[in-house]
């Protein structure tokens, strides 16, 4: 993590822990700048959430490497393409079962993640997810056996179907650059 990064969160966490402003607010540099869907019903609750619920391992940018976990920044829009997998990304384990109960907030914490990162590979048109939506597909949650496998089906079908780039078979595109010099 850059030294700019570590002293933003360092003094987010120190204001969170002051009271004097609300995290979200204190590690703004690090949030998207893109415009977010009217859907979402409170934005600053959706950014908190993702922060609280996703942020430790996918990166508060969205930029997970070097985890071996997918990278969303600039990405995950993709999976916007097909109705497949749409349906995918709710019914991801940390999604499907989280602790956040309310549907319409767990569907504004997706369409944060979709349109506030995912940046230009949101297909035009994409419609937010919504809390029926979000209801429906999360009785279907998949098993961490099946991840894997569901992530290469519908990686494979966004590059056939939708032209995202074959670098989506990869977790993150800094896998490919290393790759390339070894």
């Amino acid at each position: 993590m850059r030294r700019s990064a570590v002293l933003r969160v360092a003094l987010a966490a120190v204001a969170l822990l002051a009271g004097v402003v609300p995290v979200v607010r204190a590690i703004s540099g690090a949030l998207p700048e893109r415009p977010l869907p009217a859907a979402i019903t409170d934005p600053v609750l959706a950014r908190s959430d993702y922060l609280e619920n996703c942020g430790g391992c996918h990166g508060i940018h969205g930029l997970s490497a070097p985890a071996q976990l997918p990278e969303l920044r600039n990405r995950v829009g993709w999976f916007m393409c097909t109705p497949g997998a749409r349906a995918y990304l709710v019914r991801l384990p940390n999604i499907a079962h989280s602790r956040i109960s309310d549907n319409q907030q767990l569907a504004d914490l997706l369409n944060f993640v979709v349109f506030g990162l995912g940046g230009d590979s949101v297909p035009p048109g994409t419609q937010p997810y919504t809390a029926a939506e979000v209801t429906r597909e999360r009785q279907f949650a998949l098993s961490a056996a099946s991840l894997k496998k569901e992530r290469a089906r519908y990686v494979e079908e966004a590059i056939r179907m939708c032209r995202a780039p074959v670098a989506m078979r990869l977790l993150f595109p800094q896998a490919a650059a290393d790759k390339i010099r070894r």
